[in-house]
């Protein structure tokens, strides 16, 4: 009665409760892995981390215990007097923010960078995750959950794949360790490229944003190109990435601070960036205000398909609680509306899949990809099925861009 009185009784009937069988058969039959690459990796690991160490305490000029925060604060800030040292309770702060402004200009705290990140995908993923293998069919059966997250995307535990890392070799390393299981050939990764720009291109309706989307060309260059007044063959690289940060800044809420801090200009230029931005796309503005004011009145925020998400926080006194409910009341629409689609798109691989009677099966969701073990000679049948299913999920203004990519390991199907 309540999700009747809601208007979530559909998306109930129709995403969730479908849902959950394509997840049952995706736990049961889990993803193969080969546990002896990941000994291996960890061995590989171990080494390096050895090494960085050594390097560390010849540049500190002494040993301590990188790991301890206390120590490893003392040692930067006191014995070899870095700046920006800010003291706490407990000693001074070495978390990645502040260590990441330092990194440039001191070799050392780069090492301890690369040590915190090895020492967690050693600990994590390349000796984490083998705790997880079956003895008996060499797969890891993990959970995926449909309640947990606020924005409705699926979650993943015992052990949470969502977050192998993808973005340095390093990480990927751990992927290649996910490989097909006994009477497969081959791992299909098919995922959405640029899926929430599509989304806010589609609610806010700005023309300008929907036909970046259809011109057919590179759509961070093309979008720079309207931003800064310029031909796309005259946009450099850092013109780029600057306005691709802005574009994925603004559907996940990011402030002109965050946005300076993370491209490393300063607040001033962030500032006029995101002007000329709104400047280009208007209604985009337009949209995204709109978000805000309608959940300050209603309560909460609503995604294409009508999971709500309730923002107590938009009416708090304390100015630190409203700001983070405001950010969250942007992304909210655009994150919900993302996992609402895919979870449409598994429904409809799941069922393509069944239907043309394929032994090709769905084993693995992670953000905007979905991960297929091939059965032999079905690549071609089962890579077409899973991407017309993805790409119609919903109808936009904007189409759904759908890439694929086969490999004998998962880090070889990416593409």
């Amino acid at each position: 009665e309540q999700l009747k009185s809601e208007n979530m009784y559909e998306l109930f009937e129709t995403i969730e409760m479908p849902l959950i069988f394509v997840l049952f058969e995706m736990q049961q039959q889990g993803i193969s892995v080969d546990k002896q690459a990941l000994v291996d990796y960890s061995k590989v690991l171990g080494t390096k981390i050895l090494v960085l160490e050594k390097e560390i305490y010849e540049a500190a000029g002494e040993e301590f215990n990188i790991n301890s925060p206390k120590q490893l604060g003392v040692v930067l800030f006191e014995h070899l007097s870095l700046p920006n040292g800010k003291k706490t309770k407990t000693g001074y702060s070495t978390a990645a923010d502040v260590l990441d402004k330092l990194a440039p200009d001191y070799p050392i705290v780069a090492k301890i960078l690369e040590y915190r990140q090895l020492a967690k995908l050693k600990s994590t993923y390349a000796d984490g995750l083998a705790v997880f293998i079956h003895e008996d069919d060499h797969r890891i059966h993990g959970k995926f959950n449909q309640t947990v997250t606020a924005t409705g995307r699926i979650s993943s535990t015992e052990p949470n794949l969502q977050n192998i890392p993808n973005r340095d070799p390093a990480g990927r390393e751990i992927r290649s360790a996910f490989v097909p299981g006994e009477g497969f050939e081959s791992l299909l990764s098919s995922d959405y490229s640029q899926v929430e720009l599509r989304i806010m291109a589609d609610l806010s309706g700005d023309e300008a944003l929907i036909e970046a989307f259809r011109s057919g060309k590179d759509f961070h260059k093309y979008v720079a190109s309207l931003v800064y007044g310029i031909p796309v063959d005259d946009i450099t690289s850092d013109q780029r990435s600057h306005v691709k940060a802005m574009s994925y800044g603004l559907a996940y809420g990011l402030s002109t601070y965050g946005l300076a801090q993370q491209l490393k200009i300063k607040p001033k230029e962030a500032e006029s960036l995101k002007n000329q931005y709104f400047a280009t796309f208007g209604k985009v503005h337009e949209y995204l205000e709109s978000l805000v004011s309608s959940a300050r009145e209603k309560g909460y925020t609503e995604t294409i398909f009508g999971r709500r998400r309730y923002f107590p926080g938009l009416k708090s006194p304390n100015r630190a609680v409203r700001d983070a409910a405001e950010r969250a009341a942007l992304n909210a629409p655009i994150q919900g509306s993302a996992a609402d689609i895919m979870k449409i798109a598994m429904i409809r691989a799941y069922d393509a899949l069944q239907e043309a009677n394929l032994g090709s099966r769905l084993i693995l969701q992670i953000h905007d990809e979905l991960v297929v073990e091939i059965a032999p000679g079905e690549e071609k049948q089962a890579t077409a099925l899973v991407k017309d299913a993805m790409e119609h999920a919903v109808t936009m203004a904007v189409p759904l861009d759908v890439s694929t990519g086969i490999g004998s390991d998962w880090q070889l199907a990416a593409h």
